[in-house]
């Protein structure tokens, strides 16, 4: 009876197969439960497993012996806890509804005009990238301005690309703004201040390119007017101003040279007792960014290895021994080839392996190549990855052609003007 009613008000019932029509009722009406249903892994969960794996068999196996395996591990360690206690900053921050709030904001502030609402996005991808890194521009902002393209009514790829673009190409300024930074920062013993010394004009060249073909490529065929967003308030401004708060104490504590690690455990312990008091059911394991350390540390033992087998020789031969201008380029182009063949992260300490810890404008040339070059194929970051992998959880189709024709054009002359402010800096 029960089915013959849903059925003539057009809702057939849903079986617990999913699939609405016949199902079966228990004695009193109730739907039985659902089977449980097994959850597949990930595929980044595999490949940070395998990574690991990997890793631990290059060190089993004495392809890496122990001693460099051990200082390898040693020398991350400091990342490590910065980087998983700055994505537990960035998922509390995203929680707390700081993302949302801002991305609304920002359409508010535009007006309904495309033209300032590409600035505003530019500039808080920009910014979200420099100060927290691009991960978290890759992980947590990305679907903030999908949902965000879908409130004021305009297509969401241009917006989609922004996030994407700019984790990169913004990763430039300060050492939390990349993993390779700070191992770049660590060897040639620059602190946060002299780093952004050293790099503002690299950046404001990369992000300016980079601005430039957004719009030309992506954001230009958008209508000119859209829909303005109601102002969105956070549910629970206790936790809102506290994730807040905590952002910027993390980049207090940067710019007064508290080490990274420091700042960032303080900063994300700030966000946690926040929530132990207001939101405790928000505080869960997963939070933990464990496929992410693990594949961070697999990668870089894996890739010593291969640095010891014929990795670093290629590397070399690519870079040469020149200086000057060509040896710039050379640095600059070697570390944006090898980041779109395996990852920057290798790419990088490829590099790094073949030059001189002295040799500090190559370093910073081999930077900017694995920072702003990773643009042409999704794996050529990590961020990119991530990124790729939001989208299409998000139902947004990302047409590969367009995206290795564009990414190619805007690596290729991204990397070559901050190259070139590299030299005007000296």
């Amino acid at each position: 009876m029960r089915w013959i009613i849903l059925a003539a008000a057009g809702r057939p019932p849903v079986g617990p197969d999913g699939l609405q029509g016949s199902a079966d009722v228990e004695p009193n009406g109730a739907m039985p439960p659902a089977p449980a249903r097994r959850r597949r892994p990930h595929p980044l969960d595999l490949a940070a497993v395998a990574l690991a794996l990997s890793g631990a068999a290059c060190v089993l196996t004495g392809l890496l012996p122990r001693a460099e395996a051990t200082a390898t591990v040693t020398r991350i360690l400091p990342l490590l806890l910065f980087l998983g206690s700055v994505v537990v900053l960035a998922e509390l921050t995203a929680a707390a509804e700081v993302f949302d709030v801002l991305a609304t904001r920002l359409a508010i502030l535009a007006r309904g005009r495309r033209g300032p609402l590409f600035l505003l996005c530019v500039g808080f991808a920009s910014a979200t990238t420099v100060l927290l890194n691009l991960d978290t521009t890759a992980v947590l902002l990305t679907p903030v301005l999908l949902a965000l393209a879908v409130r004021i009514g305009i297509a969401p790829l241009p917006l989609a690309v922004t996030t994407v673009w700019l984790a990169n190409t913004a990763s430039l300024l300060l050492p939390v703004s990349n993993l390779t930074n700070l191992l770049a920062a660590d060897r040639i013993g620059l602190d946060p201040l002299g780093y952004a010394a050293r790099m503002w004009l690299p950046q404001v060249a990369a992000i300016a390119v980079t601005a430039a073909w957004l719009w030309v490529l992506y954001w230009r065929d958008l209508p000119q007017r859209f829909d303005v967003p109601r102002p969105l308030a956070p549910v629970d401004r206790t936790l809102y101003r506290t994730a807040l708060g905590g952002c910027l104490l993390f980049v207090v504590g940067i710019a007064v040279g508290v080490p990274i690690g420091v700042a960032s455990t303080v900063a994300v312990a700030v966000a946690l007792v926040g929530f132990a008091l207001r939101s405790p059911a928000t505080l869960r394991l997963r939070l933990l960014p464990w496929r992410l350390l693990l594949l961070v540390t697999g990668l870089f033992l894996v890739v010593q290895t291969l640095g010891r087998h014929g990795l670093n020789d290629l590397a070399g031969t690519l870079v040469g021994a020149g200086d000057g201008a060509v040896g710039v380029l050379r640095a600059g182009g070697t570390g944006a080839l090898l980041a779109n063949a395996v990852n920057n992260l290798p790419a990088y300490l490829a590099g790094e392996a073949v030059l001189g810890v002295h040799d500090q404008v190559r370093l910073l040339a081999l930077l900017i190549g694995t920072n702003v070059g990773p643009l042409v194929v999704p794996w050529a970051s990590l961020a990119t990855l991530l990124w790729y992998e939001r989208c299409r959880s998000a139902g947004v189709p990302i047409p590969l052609g367009r995206f290795v024709a564009t990414g190619t054009l805007l690596a290729v002359t991204a990397t070559g003007a901050a190259l070139g402010a590299l030299l005007l800096t000296g």
